[in-house]
């Protein structure tokens, strides 16, 4: 790292030669919260690298000139036009939704800001004085219908007001805040005319035509000084806003400067306009900037020369440092994190591997998503996975960035659906995954018709093992512990070995291992596959997927829906039968009796012992796994169902959503509840 450090420095170096691109001097950028300086430019946000809550950082970043600019000369009364042009960049995190945007912000107070998630740090409504104006012009890629957005990728005009006098939806003119590629902007306000005009591109020159014209006296709003930066925000999302370029230019409408000896000049790293003359700025700070590089000059020379002599004892001593395991910075850690990601995939990628969405294509559908079966030009098939945007306020998630902040780059295991790529491109949230040819564990069981593909008892064995497998990785050998939540045997795909592999991670909740407390949530799942205390107390733990799992394994060896159509509770009917003392009763009648019954017994058992009523009494998916394969003793299981009173943690709201939940089950038997069906389920 190191080493890498000294190139970057080394670089820089040489470029303070090159006078083409003045380079503004950190100590004149003020930066606060989260904004940092980085080789780019300012990064005024940082990703975000783990799920947040109501107690994460506020993830809002400004980077303002440390000195006021004036706008106003009190004693002519001349009001300052003004032209603004930089170019900037906001960077997905595939992990997350996108942040709130970026601001270019004129303000009389630097500290006027909110220090709360969101708004793009704009002052809120009950924060702002009547003595602190502000002029913004906002690139937001977040949609608030609640301030008047018009959408999640526009260009506003902000007075005093999160909510924007003027807005534009870049879309419509051919851009894309959310493309993650640089954008220059232009920003003019003319005060003769009263006119704010704003331009982008994608290249260093600007369009003919405006994108955005606004009539605003801002005359009005700006006090004698005021300061001009940048704000941004992630909200509940994750972006980098980054600002590499910056060019700001006060002038009178006579090209009369007010006071040469203020202020009015910044810039970073553009070259020098042309089309203005030295009369349009304010002040002489640019004799300042003349200065300074030739000091910069002077002062690269001697350090040069001090980093010939001092190199090679610094190499020395950054390979011992590697060699030891010296720490990664937490930024340095995202980097290498986010070089695992599946592959990006373009919207036209997508829509040639399913035939434009092509209904005969369509292998499985839910309330958040439908799969479709895609060819890709190697001749391989894939599973795409599209997710629906106009059903979103229906969850108290986000599918799409749940399931791939459980996925991406870390879930390796053969007994897991391994994602291959994404696509997040305009309104469209895509995951592509391989392609399981013998489709779910739900169909061969329940809704097989090709007797070709019986699951023998053999092969159902298998597939509770890998199961077992799945789990036990995500409980005990990931980085962090992620609880499935959805366990159910339509989330259990088969290759075309039969080997089964656990899918759809679109509740996931993800912990760090010694995380000691966690938080009540809206339970989610499918009914029949959740555990009681999980329903009353909305705390999901590794027992949560135990018992799930403990439902599949009963679900493999009988052969039965977990709620039967006839509204019969599998975990009932076998803890009846264990009550009996007729377990093997409870054995799929379609294997005619091809089967160990000691390895029939056993598993049965191992169904009973993951789904007791006292979570503290079920076992670790580990252990249950040794039973099934003989490795440990089988469980002394109490002679009847045992009883337990579970007392609730939720408010009465959620419990009476979770009625809700129950009652709209359409048929009982493997309807979803606050979830949509596996997106695999459907044959």
């Amino acid at each position: 790292m190191l080493l890498s450090c000294l190139f970057l420095f080394w670089v820089n170096l040489f470029s303070l030669f090159n006078f083409t691109f003045p380079l503004l001097p950190p100590n004149n950028i003020t930066l606060y919260d989260s904004a940092f300086f980085s080789t780019d430019g300012i990064c005024l946000t940082q990703e975000t690298t783990c799920l947040s809550s109501s107690s994460s950082p506020s993830h809002i970043g400004r980077a303002l000139y440390a000195y006021p600019i004036r706008f106003i000369d009190l004693r002519t009364r001349d009001n300052a036009s003004f032209t603004c042009r930089f170019s900037f960049s906001i960077i997905p995190n595939p992990v997350w939704p996108f942040g709130d945007g970026i601001v270019f912000l004129v303000t009389s107070r630097p500290d006027s800001f909110s220090f709360f998630n969101g708004y793009m740090g704009l002052p809120q409504l009950d924060d702002l004085s009547s003595q602190d104006p502000y002029f913004a012009v906002e690139f937001d890629t977040s949609f608030n219908p609640s301030l008047g957005d018009i959408n999640g990728n526009h260009v506003g005009v902000d007075v005093n007001s999160i909510v924007s006098l003027a807005a534009v939806d870049v879309l419509s003119k051919g851009f894309d805040l959310k493309r993650g590629k640089k954008i220059t902007a232009w920003i003019e306000y003319g005060d003769s005319a009263k006119l704010v005009q704003i331009w982008l591109s994608y290249s260093s020159s600007k369009l003919p035509t405006p994108l955005l014209v606004a009539q605003i006296d801002l005359s009005r709003q700006f006090k004698e000084y005021m300061h001009v930066g940048f704000s941004a925000s992630n909200g509940l999302g994750s972006s980098m806003h980054l600002v590499d370029h910056w060019q700001f230019k006060t002038f009178t409408t006579y090209n009369n400067p007010m006071d040469s000896v203020e202020l009015g000049y910044c810039s970073m790293c553009f070259p020098e306009d042309s089309s203005n003359t030295s009369s349009q700025i304010y002040g002489t700070h640019r004799r300042g900037f003349k200065i300074g590089n030739m000091a910069l000059l002077f002062g690269s020379l001697v350090v040069s020369v001090i980093i010939i002599i001092v190199v090679p004892v610094l190499c020395f001593v950054a390979v011992r440092k590697e060699r030891s395991g010296g720490r990664r910075s937490k930024r340095e850690q995202t980097r290498v994190e986010m070089t695992n990601v599946p592959t990006r995939w373009s919207l036209a990628e997508i829509k040639l591997a399913t035939m434009g969405y092509h209904r005969n294509r369509i292998v499985g559908e839910g309330a958040s998503a439908v799969v479709y079966r895609g060819s890709v030009p190697s001749g391989g098939a894939v599973a795409v996975k599209r997710f629906d945007q106009s059903n979103r306020k229906a969850f108290t998630h986000n599918p799409f960035t749940t399931e791939f902040a459980a996925m991406a780059g870390c879930l390796k295991h053969k007994n897991l659906v391994q994602l291959q790529g994404w696509c997040c491109e305009g309104s469209e949230l895509v995951l592509v995954y391989e392609f399981l040819a013998n489709g779910s564990l739900d169909r061969l069981l329940h809704r097989n018709t090709d007797s070709s593909t019986f699951l023998s008892w053999s092969l159902r064995l298998e597939v509770v093992l890998g199961v077992a497998s799945a789990l036990t990785f995500l409980h005990e050998e990931c980085q962090r512990q992620i609880i499935h939540r959805d366990v159910k045997s339509c989330n259990i795909m088969l290759d075309d070995e039969f080997n089964a592999k656990l899918g759809d991670f679109g509740l996931a909740e993800v912990y760090e291992h010694n995380c000691g407390s966690r938080e009540a949530t809206i339970p989610a799942g499918t009914i029949g596959y959740l555990p009681p205390e999980y329903v009353y107390c909305g705390i999901p733990t590794v027992k949560t997927d135990v018992y799930s799992f403990g439902v599949v394994v009963l679900e493999v060896a009988t052969g039965k829906r977990p709620v039967d159509d006839d509204k019969t509770v599998l975990v009932d009917w076998v803890w009846d039968l264990w009550a009996q003392k007729k377990l093997l009763e409870a054995a799929d009648s379609r294997l005619s009796g091809r089967f160990i019954v000691s390895e029939m017994e056993r598993m049965l058992v191992v169904g009973l012992y993951c789904v007791h009523p006292n979570h503290e009494k079920r076992p670790t998916v580990k252990e249950a796994a040794r039973i099934l394969r003989g490795e440990a003793p089988l469980p002394v299981l109490p002679s009847t169902r045992p009883t337990v009173r579970i007392k609730s943690n939720l408010c009465k709201d959620s419990e009476d959503i979770l009625n809700i939940g129950r009652d709209n089950s359409p048929n009982g038997d493997d309807a979803g509840w606050l979830t949509p069906k596996s997106h695999f389920s459907k044959a």
